[in-house]
């Protein structure tokens, strides 16, 4: 059963929000300074949220309600796109190579030693689940988290 389905089965109010987590990790070195460049290339971080972002009807935002495709905009990272059927291609390339100037996206770098580490990028997206449902976006590998009115309710 998908996310959608599942949200569909709780009944919820079309001006609830669903909030979608993605996380991945890899080992680095730490010694050189390319923990965060080496997850960059080595997670599908980026490209998962790219490709979530891209979808028509998606109007996401992030934990401070700010419109992610408007802010992508209006600091220039959707200025070269051609405009040839592969915005999230060209939106995974653009948040890769500016992506010390993105909040959309974390980075966390643990140390182990002078040496070794594990570098984590992570993805929080919020989306109106009448907006998701319509949508009904590819959802397997993120976690969406919901408010019900026993708590809050977390999907996998």
């Amino acid at each position: 059963m998908t996310i959608t389905n599942k949200l569909q089965t709780l009944n919820l109010e079309d001006d609830t929000f669903v909030t979608l987590t993605y996380t991945d990790g890899v080992e680095v070195f730490v010694h050189n300074d390319t923990a965060i460049e080496t997850a960059i290339s080595e997670t599908d971080v980026i490209s998962q949220f790219s490709d979530l972002i891209s979808i028509p009807g998606i109007n996401a935002t992030d934990s401070y309600g700010t419109n992610i495709m408007n802010e992508l905009r209006d600091n220039g990272l959707l200025d070269g796109y051609p405009r040839d059927f592969t915005f999230a291609e060209y939106l995974t390339d653009a948040l890769s190579e500016n992506f010390y100037e993105q909040t959309f996206i974390e980075s966390t770098v643990e140390q182990y030693d002078y040496k070794r580490g594990h570098c984590t990028l992570g993805a929080t997206i919020n989306i109106l689940v009448q907006d998701f449902i319509a949508a009904n976006p590819h959802t397997d590998n993120w976690t969406a988290t919901v408010p019900t009115s026993n708590g809050m309710l977390t999907l996998n």
